[in-house]
């Protein structure tokens, strides 16, 4: 395997004798080779001779398809031959076209010019707005995490205007959140309401990267954000799932190098969404096996751990900014120990695990209050006034739980008192964190409702104390505030 050159070298040469005069720099073509076999997705190129592009390199097939085919060398198998993963559907490519090196690996336009636009794995406009402008600056796809001693140490926590995540789950300001669930439970209602937030509170730039899901959820994302008026603070790059698994593997990569660049160069704090990040998983599994690499636990491929942490560690803080990342992450069979969900979750501030049975039961947000965590949840971050609410919650809820069984078998009339009181309460925070969504308005016809973290920590404070046990259990239900329980109740009786 070659060494990788210098970009100096790779790209200038001095002249030779008899050509340019002394010491004057020329233009040195980059190394041109040729398709030698197509696998898929992945693309063998052979060079007759020269040095091979290094890896992570982007290769360029100009054929007779409209655009060119990009490639990203994996690996050099001899000293002739490079095996490359393709980031566009390979249908046509025959052996024998020429490909031709860039030097540099695929650069990605950042920038206020992308801003509102929808763009591609390898940069490319794909909305109706016409061409960014020539001038727009471009980064690579690859690049180093900021060194420890340039990240930011400050913990500050990022209120959501959800009730359940800001009480028991805080996220922190640069810090990346995951939410766990399985299909159908809500995680993209969830991501989509994390943008209205940002938008709406924190006035700073968000970047979502849809990585494996369907077109017709990224073409209603992109209309719903245009009718709102959030698409002009918002990035979308998407690597869908009708696309090549290389493209599915490298969108994150380029929502990423966006979000540093807002970060980096203009000080502004960025919002993060990535849906799917299991999608990314799955398509590196699938490249993996396309190069010939043996599998590793339940199929996964054996670089699993360093891919995910490649994608991770990048997502940190600087002073004066910071890039915070929510993620959704499908859990395959509902499998919480599959080795995607568990390596994910390690590099995670915060775990939201959402319920399928709470979702059956129409408790919207469902998130599992007991199976979900925050490493923000401490008295010295969030104080001793919420940390003690959040703790008593949990212990009642917790105990509910282990009275399902009892109230199944033998009804709740079974139950000692202080058991009955912990159950009446349990059911009224249930449906207290219950909460209608603005990106949901439209179908279910009742306004979206923001809740403070001061109402929230004030409701809960109220059903633990017992002053709404004479309340309707349905006063609670997808509301915002106590006060607004308190005049549905009212509205109830009067009625």
């Amino acid at each position: 395997m070659s060494a990788r050159p210098s970009p100096d070298r790779a790209r200038w040469e001095r002249a030779p004798q008899g050509g340019a005069s002394k010491g004057q720099a020329v233009p040195h073509p980059e190394p041109s080779g040729h398709v030698h076999a197509v696998r898929g997705a992945v693309v063998d190129v052979r060079y007759d001779a020269g040095t091979l592009p290094a890896l992570n390199d982007a290769l360029r097939v100009d054929w007779d398809r409209p655009g060119p085919l990009l490639l990203e060398v994996q690996s050099h198998l001899d000293l002739t031959t490079i095996r490359a993963v393709a980031l566009q559907a390979t249908a046509g490519l025959s052996r024998g076209v020429a490909v031709r090196s860039t030097g540099a690996p695929i650069m990605v336009p950042v920038g206020a010019a992308v801003l509102g636009r929808l763009l591609d794995v390898t940069g490319e406009v794909r909305d109706l707005e016409g061409a960014l402008p020539a001038e727009t600056p471009r980064r690579s796809i690859h690049a180093a995490p900021p060194p420890l001693s340039a990240q930011s140490t400050t913990t500050e926590v990022f209120e959501t205007g959800i009730k359940v995540i800001d009480l028991l789950t805080p996220m922190a300001q640069g810090g990346k959140a995951a939410m766990f669930g399985g299909a159908g439970v809500g995680k993209t209602v969830l991501v989509m309401e994390l943008i209205h937030a940002m938008v709406e509170k924190y006035k700073g730039i968000s970047v979502f990267a849809g990585i494996g899901e369907r077109s017709r959820e990224g073409h209603e994302l992109l209309t719903e954000m245009a009718e709102s008026g959030v698409l002009p603070r918002t990035v979308l790059v998407y690597g869908q799932m009708n696309e090549p698994p290389g493209a599915r593997w490298r969108a994150p990569l380029t929502a990423l190098t966006i979000s540093e660049f807002f970060r980096d160069t203009k000080q502004q704090n960025v919002l993060l969404l990535m849906d799917n990040v299991f999608r990314f998983v799955q398509a590196g599994a699938e490249v993996s096996s396309l190069l010939g690499r043996l599998p590793s636990r339940v199929g996964y491929q054996p670089t699993l751990a360093t891919e995910v942490a490649g994608l991770q560690e990048r997502i940190a803080s600087v002073a004066g900014a910071a890039v915070t990342s929510i993620q959704a992450v499908y859990v395959p069979a509902d499998d919480f120990t599959d080795p995607a969900v568990t390596t994910i979750s390690g590099h995670m501030d915060c775990v939201i695990v959402l319920s399928r049975a709470l979702a059956s039961q129409g408790f919207y947000p469902a998130i599992d209050p007991l199976a979900s965590s925050s490493t923000l949840l401490d008295p010295a971050v969030v104080g001793e006034a919420h940390y003690s609410i959040a703790g008593e919650v949990r212990e009642t809820l917790a105990r509910f739980a282990e009275l399902q069984d009892i109230i199944s078998l033998l009804g709740i009339e079974e139950l000692g008192s202080a058991d009955k009181r912990i159950v009446a309460r349990a059911r009224r925070l249930q449906r207290f964190f219950s909460q209608p969504f603005a990106v949901t308005e439209a179908f279910t016809g009742t306004p979206g409702q923001s809740v403070s973290r001061a109402d929230t920590l004030a409701g809960c404070r109220a059903i633990l104390d017992g002053e709404t046990d004479g309340w309707a259990e349905a006063s609670l239900y997808m509301i915002g505030t106590l006060a607004d329980a308190r005049a549905k109740e009212k509205g109830g009786a009067a009625g």
